[in-house]
């Protein structure tokens, strides 16, 4: 055998370091794949109202486009990991990609809500299984002086696809129609499926592990993972606990949870195995995952509401708008991965959190006349602070575990990315609408004959609308609903102060994590 420093040693190293050209061409599908799922859960945001029209759906059905999805998605993502060991990465991986494919087919074909509804749940379901199956992927087959490479690749994909998905969406909806949102993914679609066919060789199916399937833990997952994404979606629409359907579903949520758990700690083989978060950094880095997905899912779902609301943008200028965090995120992506194996993965995840929280902090102070101009820099700082905080987190969760845990644990990662992300989206609409309340009527008390500066507002807004007849009663509409945006715009401004303090709190959380061994690899994880 050779010594270390004879020449065969460099060469074994090389070898060990090498990524085979048919694991790197099928890890590249992969990633493809997993874009188009995460893109579909916002590329229908900003079309909404043209696929209303286009459906005669009502308001209360249209919101069911994103919740059937995310639902069905966020039972499928934990799923896999038992999925995957069985089946093996190739069949999976192939179904999903297949199976998404039609259902999206199906989608941009539907004439109903109903049907729609049906469909983009199934897409939602079956595209689950292609996030967690390619972070899984990344962490088993390259090796860890790749790391710097891969995962910033991942880390990018699973932070862009929500973030430009408004913008995809309003460019095709306003070129071509709202079913182009469905119609792209067909041949890429295609092109995944059969790479996934003919190049996945990463491991082989253990079919025996479904002789002890758990039935009844999958039942109780879906039931608590589903009635809580419809929970968090739906309750600060109708009022949370005041609507019977939401009510209904949160006893659902419950009493599915106590099985689910109950399950997962007394069967042989659970659905999913939560042991895992018995891993320190795991844990801590799965809550800093969600912590994230608050602000990757709520800056996507704030801006284009201020500027549809306040500014009266259109989806093609929505998209156009927020576009610059994507291009943030595309450029900050390689410069983290060269600095992830020299630099401690704790201080680029507390600096990309107070990166984040001072774009944040910026736009705490909006007011209705800002555009473009005065949102750039903080969406800048909103890109790189993203990606800065994202791929060390991930890295940090996933990075050292056993190889025969990544499965599981990537599933669970993703999962509480998506639920953080359930969770921010419902308390931002909740905060908006009570602070939103609670600022008109501060402001309607002020707003009366005896407040001077009312009074002077009212004067000038009636000498603008001199010419007209009835210019005085014109003048106190214009007044009124002045007065209604400026509340809403104070909600704004406070749900942006909000997420300031959820990131500085993120990059308290880091110090709780521990530092990865120098040159740790998968497998060397303790506990």
């Amino acid at each position: 055998m050779a010594s270390p420093g004879s020449p065969a040693a460099p060469s074994a190293a090389a070898d060990n370091d090498r990524i085979e050209p048919q694991h790197l061409a099928a890890f590249i599908a992969m990633v493809f794949g997993m874009f188009m799922a995460i893109l579909d859960i916002q590329i229908v945001s900003a079309s909404l109202s043209e696929i209303q029209a286009g459906l005669s759906a009502s308001a209360d059905e249209i919101p069911w486009v994103q919740t059937a999805y995310l639902v069905a998605e966020v039972v499928m993502i934990p799923l896999s990991g038992l999925l995957s060991r069985a089946m093996g990465t190739r069949i999976l991986f192939a179904l999903s990609a297949g199976g998404f494919t039609l259902s999206s087919l199906a989608c941009g074909l539907s004439t109903s809500m109903e049907e729609m509804i049906l469909w983009r749940a199934v897409q939602g379901f079956i595209g689950g299984g292609m996030i967690p199956t390619v972070f899984a992927t990344a962490y088993m087959v390259f090796p860890r002086s790749k790391f710097a490479v891969v995962t910033p690749v991942i880390g990018l994909v699973a932070t862009l696809a929500p973030t430009i998905g408004p913008t995809v969406g309003g460019y095709l909806t306003d070129l071509l129609s709202w079913r182009w949102l469905f119609f792209i993914n067909i041949v890429p679609g295609l092109c995944v499926t059969t790479a996934a066919l003919a190049l996945i060789d990463f491991d082989e199916p253990h079919w025996a592990l479904f002789d002890d399937f758990d039935w009844l833990g999958l039942a109780a997952m879906a039931g608590f993972l589903g009635s809580l994404e419809y929970v968090l979606e739906d309750g600060p629409r109708y009022g949370w606990f005041e609507d019977e359907t939401v009510l209904t579903l949160g006893w659902v949520m419950v009493l599915s949870a106590v099985v689910f758990f109950v399950r997962a700690f007394t069967v042989r083989q659970p659905i999913v195995d939560l042991r895992t978060f018995g891993n320190r950094n795991f844990a801590i880095g799965a809550l800093l995952a969600a912590l994230v997905g608050v602000g990757l899912y709520g800056m996507t779902l704030i801006y284009p509401l201020y500027l549809g609301r306040i500014r009266g943008y259109n989806a093609l200028m929505i998209g156009e708008t927020v576009f610059v965090s994507g291009v943030a995120m595309f450029l900050t992506a390689p410069i983290i991965g060269r600095l992830m194996s020299k630099v401690d993965p704790r201080l680029m995840i507390m600096a990309g959190s107070l990166i984040f929280a001072v774009g944040t902090w910026q736009t705490s102070t909006i007011t209705s006349d800002w555009d473009f101009g005065e949102l750039l820099w903080p969406q800048i700082f909103r890109g790189v602070g993203l990606m800065t905080t994202m791929i060390p987190i991930q890295n940090v969760a996933l990075g050292t575990l056993p190889l025969d845990r990544v499965k599981n644990a990537a599933g669970l990662f993703n999962l509480m990315r998506n639920l953080g992300g359930a969770i921010g989206l419902a308390g931002i609409n909740t905060v908006l609408n009570d602070r939103t309340d609670l600022h008109l009527a501060r402001l309607h008390e002020r707003l009366t004959w005896a407040h001077p500066p009312a009074l002077e507002r009212l004067d000038q807004l009636t000498q603008r609308l001199q010419d007209y007849p009835d210019a005085a009663t014109m003048a106190l509409k214009l007044l009124t609903q002045i007065t209604h945006q400026q509340g809403v715009v104070m909600a704004f401004a406070d749900v942006f102060l909000l997420l300031t303090l959820i990131f500085v709190a993120l990059a308290g959380l880091t110090l709780l994590l521990r530092r990865p061994a120098a040159g740790a690899a998968p497998g060397g994880g303790g506990h």
